[in-house]
C-alpha cells in the first residue's frame, strides 16, 4: 500500500469560514424577520378594506358546506399568491428560507454545539438590526422601566428627580450596542475554544 492509497485527513476548517458561515446564518434569519413581519402588516392593512368586501360576498352566496368550503380555499389561495407577488414580503421570506437551508449544511459541517447557539445568538443580533432598519424600534431598558410599574426601580420606589436620574442613565441606546458586542465576544470565544 503506497502513500496515495491513505486517505488524506480531513483538516478543520478555518476560524474564517466559522464566522463567515454563522454571519450568513444570522443575516438569513435575522434581519429578513423585520422585514418579513412590516410587508404582512402592510398587506394585511392594505386588504382590510377587501377582506370586509369578500365577506358580505360570502355571506350573500350559497350557504352549502361544499361552497363554503370551496370559497375558503379560493381566499386563502388568493391571499397567498398575492402575497407573494409582494416583492418587500418574498424576496426576505427567500433570503430567510435560504438561511435554513444554509444552516441545514452547517450543522453537517459544523459541531452541533457550535452551530446552534452561535446561528441563534446572530439571528438575534441581526433581528435587532432589522429591526432598527426596518422600523426604527431601539430596544432600551426605558421600555421596560416605563411599561413595569412593579420593578424595583419606578416612579414608586424613587422620588421623581431620582427616578429621572436612574432612568436617564439606564436608558442609553449604548447599552443596547454594547450587548450586542458582548454577544459577539462571546461567540468569539466559543469558535475560538473550538478550533484549537
Amino acid at each position: 500500500m503506497n502513500s496515495s492509497d491513505t486517505p488524506a485527513a480531513e483538516t478543520p476548517p478555518s476560524i474564517f469560514n466559522y464566522v463567515l458561515s454563522f454571519l450568513l446564518v444570522g443575516v438569513a434569519w435575522g434581519f429578513t424577520t423585520p422585514f418579513i413581519r412590516r410587508a404582512a402588516v402592510d398587506f394585511n392593512a392594505r386588504n382590510e378594506q377587501k377582506a370586509q368586501t369578500q365577506k358580505e360576498q360570502d355571506a350573500a352566496s350559497s350557504s352549502s358546506p361544499s361552497s363554503w368550503a370551496m370559497q375558503k380555499l379560493l381566499s386563502l389561495s388568493r391571499t397567498a399568491a398575492n402575497l407573494l407577488r409582494t416583492p418587500g414580503y418574498t424576496v426576505p421570506l427567500l433570503l430567510n428560507l435560504t438561511g435554513s437551508v444554509w444552516f441545514f449544511l452547517l450543522v453537517g459541517k459544523h459541531e452541533l454545539s457550535l452551530s446552534v447557539p452561535i446561528t441563534n445568538s446572530m439571528a438575534f443580533l441581526f433581528t435587532v438590526l432589522g429591526e432598527w432598519c426596518a422600523e426604527g424600534k431601539v430596544i432600551s431598558k426605558c421600555e421596560f422601566l416605563i411599561r413595569n410599574p412593579t420593578h424595583p426601580i419606578s416612579p414608586t420606589a424613587f422620588s421623581n428627580s431620582l427616578f429621572r436620574l436612574a432612568n436617564s442613565l439606564l436608558c442609553w441606546d449604548e447599552a443596547t450596542w454594547l450587548g450586542m458586542f458582548m454577544v459577539l465576544g462571546g461567540i468569539a470565544l466559543c469558535v475560538h475554544s473550538k478550533t484549537q
